[in-house]
């Protein structure tokens, strides 16, 4: 879709740019620092300030643009003027007025789009302010669209001013025809500097009526302490007939009626009328200025939730000091499960969590240390001349233990608890990038390790993290060469210990470390592009397995397949699924897909809807690790589960904890009232199966029964292939 060439009042519209002085479509660099402001505010890459001719646009202002197609039928500046408001477009490749534009289609691949129009005193569209992104956007929100009129404004405002000297410099009227309704507050004053007339807006800017104005000094604006320099600003223009080449000041300080001073932004002009030099002096209130200023540097520097110094100036202090050669300590501080609770207990109390986690911090760190927020639920603290690894361990199970005591917020009270990484300068890092990156690291291996732990850098960290890395690269391989294979682990009958399901397990045939197993490599796969593609695999090959299996001995074997998250974000879970038991004859029974409560957690309703999907097919929902997280109990209610797996951390503890065998007696319970089957895992001892058969646990799965194997070892062990289908 093109814009239409002209506006219904066009002529007055370019009468009116004509006013502006844009005849020659030259830049306008009072204007830079608006489009300046506007990629720190937003974050963006470019914005500008477009004026919109008759069939073309033009820069008054521009950053991080480059060559683009300046024609006014392509350009959405040209559409956001024929509107009131702020234009927003979120990704222009699904706008229908934008979709086949040059400018999305080529070589600027403009995505996003903010634009708001620029009016002239009598409210005619002149162009627009604007910010674009090569990305989409869908997050621009109402307050941004407030943000960016504020600066559109301070654009107009400036845009006045270009006005008011063009107007000057063409002819010079009567002050009332020329300022006298001007929102612009305008001085005049002659080379005594009495004044000879001002408007109401620079009347009122100083607190005084209109009438107060003639026969007054304009240097009684000024502070006493200023007036001499402007006074002799005055005599050196007089001297030289001009104000070409004198250093005028951008901004004075005012002095109102009642004796408050106030920030002016001043642009000031000469002329001849009658062989005597006069002046004009144009003013501009900058306290909203300096107030956007302050807030703008407050954006930069500071968390606006906690009030905490961010992560760009965190990493800022600590090269500074640094630089000075000072040693200091860094703890990343990771609060664990806090998605939990945010989810579980809505966003304004997870807010009001990390408000409280930010002031316990500030008050456990000395004085002169530096507490941020450098993520969601991530903390850190620079501590200078701290140069024990002890004293920061001290520190950092402090932070913890701090941490870890209760939170009260509307009415709710919530413990979380947290785990910290250490690094010291110059001991591990001598640079603010690594020293952080070394905490970080020592941050993953407290977290590996459980909950509430921490733990101080060591240089091996960096070595594990490099084959983490390596362990990335070469998945790519291990997929395109097949080298990953399933094993199958039995699940038995308590009653009698007769085989029901095999759970397939992967494993990765590395060629040169060997047989591997998920410990080693699945935190990669995970988080990585290929465990959609690697989750699809699995679920065919296991299927086909099943299928054999049933077709030879084995006729009413299930097969137990865990389940990635990626897969869920695919959105074609469910084809893939009954696709595969079709493709290899299998019934839907046959089948018991393993979740996780992070899965379910992190993916919410996509989750939800695609199980009920599969639950109502006859596919088996199992849930993995039960009870081992948070939100566990909540999710039963919800989620179209068959089976319950009792986690083997429960299973290993429960004949010596009185506690393990409650948690074991409240998972039976409840999944009997819910109607579910349960598993228990990790079982390894003939005590252990007697003492969850008396509790009346239907299944279970454990080394007492058989380890992982290979599909041919699991066909032997089980007497499957045409012999028979026996018990465990």
């Amino acid at each position: 879709m093109r814009c239409p060439s002209t506006l219904p009042n066009e002529n007055e519209r370019l009468r009116a740019l004509s006013d502006y002085g844009f005849d020659d479509e030259a830049l306008l660099p009072s204007l830079d620092p608006v489009v300046q402001i506007a990629v720190r505010m937003f974050g963006m890459p470019a914005a500008a300030v477009n004026m919109i001719g008759s069939d073309h646009v033009f820069f008054a202002a521009a950053t991080g643009v480059g060559e683009v197609d300046m024609g006014r039928d392509v350009s959405f500046c040209a559409h956001a003027i024929s509107q009131a408001e702020v234009m927003v477009v979120p990704d222009a490749r699904r706008d229908g007025r934008f979709h086949d534009n040059p400018l999305v289609t080529g070589s600027a691949g403009v995505r996003f789009y903010a634009g708001v129009p620029l009016l002239s005193v009598d409210g005619l569209p002149l162009g627009a302010l604007c910010i674009i992104d090569r990305q989409p956007h869908e997050d621009f929100s109402g307050d941004d669209r407030e943000r960016l009129r504020e600066l559109a404004r301070m654009a107009a405002d400036r845009l006045e001013l270009r006005r008011i000297e063009v107007a000057s410099a063409r002819t010079r009227p009567l002050f009332d025809e020329y300022a006298g309704s001007s929102p612009t507050p305008v001085v005049w004053f002659d080379c005594w500097g009495e004044i000879a007339a001002w408007n109401e807006a620079a009347a009122g800017l100083y607190g005084y009526s209109l009438e107060e104005g003639a026969g007054q000094s304009f240097e009684a604006l000024l502070p006493e302490r200023n007036r001499a320099a402007f006074r002799s600003l005055i005599n050196r223009a007089i001297d030289a007939t001009s104000l070409d080449g004198m250093d005028v000041p951008a901004e004075i300080t005012g002095v109102r009626s009642d004796g408050s001073e106030l920030a002016l932004g001043l642009t000031l002009f000469c002329w001849t009328e009658k062989g005597k030099l006069k002046f004009e002096a144009v003013l501009k209130d900058l306290t909203v200025l300096h107030q956007e200023e302050h807030a703008l540097r407050q954006l930069v520097n500071v968390d606006m939730l906690t009030g905490l110094v961010n992560r760009g100036r965190f990493y800022r202090i600590t090269e500074d000091i640094l630089v000075q050669s000072r040693p200091a300590a860094v703890l990343v501080i990771d609060l664990d499960g806090f998605k939990d609770v945010n989810d579980s207990l809505g966003h304004a109390v997870g807010d009001g969590i990390l408000r409280e986690v930010a002031a316990r911090l500030e008050r456990l760190a000395s004085t002169g240390a530096t507490v941020a927020r450098i993520g969601g639920d991530e903390f850190a603290i620079l501590e200078s001349n701290l140069i024990s690894p002890e004293q920061a361990m001290r520190l950092a199970q402090t932070a913890i233990s701090r941490i870890a005591e209760p939170i009260v917020i509307d009415s709710h009270e919530v413990r979380v608890a947290a785990s910290c990484g250490v690094a010291l300068a110059p001991l591990h890092a001598q640079e603010a990038l690594e020293l952080v990156g070394d905490a970080d690291l020592a941050l993953f291996k407290a977290k590996s390790s459980g909950r509430s732990h921490a733990f101080v850098f060591v240089p091996a960290l960096k070595m594990e993290a490099a084959a983490r890395h390596l362990y990335g690269m070469e998945l790519h391989r291990a997929v395109a060469n097949g080298e990953f294979l399933l094993f199958y682990q039995s699940q038995v009958s308590l009653k009698d210990g007769a085989l029901r399901g095999a759970e397939a397990l992967l494993r990765w045939q590395h060629p040169q470390r060997g047989l591997l197993s998920p410990a080693a490599f699945l935190p990669s796969l995970e988080g990585g592009p290929l465990a959609a593609i690697v989750g699809t695999w699995i679920l065919d090959e296991a299927c086909a397995q099943a299928a054999y299996w049933r077709r030879n001995g084995a006729p009413y074997l299930r097969v137990g397949v865990n389940l990635f998250g990626a897969q869920f974000r695919m959105g074609n879970l469910v084809s893939q699924v009954l696709e595969a038991l079709d493709r290899h004859g299998l019934p839907a029974e046959a089948l018991e897909l393993e979740i996780t409560e992070n899965i379910v957690l992190n993916h919410d309703d996509a989750v939800l809807n695609t199980l009920r999907t599969l639950r109502s097919h006859g596919v088996g929902i199992a849930f993995d690790d039960f009870g081992t997280g948070y939100a566990s109990l909540s999710l039963l209610k919800t989620y179209p589960l068959s089976r319950i797996k009792i986690d083997r951390s429960f299973v290993l503890g429960m004949l010596e904890s009185q506690q393990d065998l409650s948690v074991i007696r409240a998972i039976l319970d409840m999944a009997r009232s819910f109607d579910l089957e349960t598993i228990a895992e990790g079982i390894e001892t003939t005590a252990q199966r007697d003492r969850l058969r008396k509790e009346r646990c239907t299944e279970g799965q454990g080394y007492l029964f058989a380890k992982p194997m290979p599909a041919s070892q699991f066909e032997q062990a089980f007497a499957i292939g045409g012999r028979q289908f026996g018990s465990a």
